[in-house]
């Protein structure tokens, strides 16, 4: 055999045997320990998602699921590392929509690419944002804040759980949209913002449902607007940002997973598929605060 026509064999032998490699490794997965990466710190809304997510999945998987997590620069250091780790579906990016869709919006010189550097896994969870104030606050809505915010103008200090996430989303729209400027906080994760909540550090803060909830039921806090398009089933008497004349302050959080792209598609659906089932099983339960939070169905997944 000729010396070009051998390596040409091998390339052919080669792809001729790819699938099968590839339905042989589908087949043995998950062989180790799942890495499952959250951008946040520990006992805020996604890291609390997550947790709940991993404890079904190790059942269904018969592996153990290990929650990661590396806060830091609005996600970009949990993203990186997701994308530069081995695509074998052992390390895994359990994101909401800052890293992925926000972060390139506000930077230029990422050290990842949202849609070249993932594969698709599985959407999780959608859920409201509110913004809430300290229950001594003498203020019962996002009008009435903002008509304060113009008495004093860069006064009002607002927590947003992190530069880039959906809280600071909404924390813009509403200033623009009210005309008003407030004095943005930014924390890394929604635990200690809450914690500086209550003691008064903060006047109010823009966090998701599940991590302002028991605070907000207990009295603590006072839930003055939220930004989805409809009310919460479990805040029905808190009135959305668009019912007190903001239209422009609506930013709907989701979170889901993503593997490192290279990730062969058999394997991904391995876990897509036990999403699915904690889905029907109501593994996320504890996070339905509102019609939009809640895992969708998979119509719906397929539309997104």
């Amino acid at each position: 055999m000729s010396v070009i026509r051998r390596p040409l064999a091998a390339l052919i032998v080669a792809a001729l045997l790819l699938p099968a490699a590839r339905a042989a490794q589908a087949q043995d997965y998950p062989n180790r320990p799942i890495r499952l990466v959250v951008a946040f710190t520990a006992g805020g809304t996604t890291d609390f998602v997550a947790r709940l997510l991993s404890e079904r999945l190790r059942s269904l998987l018969g592996q153990t699921v290990i929650v990661d997590n590396r806060p830091g620069a609005s996600g970009a250091i949990a993203a990186e590392y997701v994308a530069k780790s081995e695509p074998d579906g052992h390390t895994l990016f359990f994101t909401t929509v800052g890293a992925v869709a926000i972060n390139p919006a506000l930077h230029s010189n990422l050290p990842y690419d949202p849609v070249k550097d993932f594969a698709p896994v599985g959407m999780a969870v959608f859920n409201s944002t509110m913004l809430v104030v300290n229950a001594a606050m003498k203020i019962n809505s996002a009008r009435e804040l903002a008509a304060l915010a113009k008495e004093r103008p860069g006064a009002i200090t607002i927590g947003v759980t992190g530069l880039g996430a959906i809280s600071h989303l909404g924390l813009e729209l509403f200033q623009a949209d009210a005309g008003v400027k407030f004095q943005a906080v930014p924390y890394r994760g929604a635990s200690q913002a809450v914690t500086d909540l209550l003691g008064g550090q903060l006047d109010g803060l823009f966090g998701d449902v599940p991590t302002v909830m028991a605070q907000v039921k207990a009295g603590k806090l006072k839930a003055l607007a939220a930004t989805s398009q409809e009310r919460s089933a479990i805040f029905p008497d808190v009135p959305t940002f668009l019912e007190q004349g903001f239209p422009d302050t609506v930013a709907n959080q989701w979170a889901g997973t993503l593997a490192p792209a290279g990730t062969a598609p058999a394997v991904a659906s391995v876990t897509s598929r036990a999403i699915r089932r904690c889905a029907h099983r109501g593994a996320a339960s504890a996070t339905s605060c509102g019609r939009r939070d809640r895992f969708p169905p998979s119509s719906d997944r397929a539309r997104r």
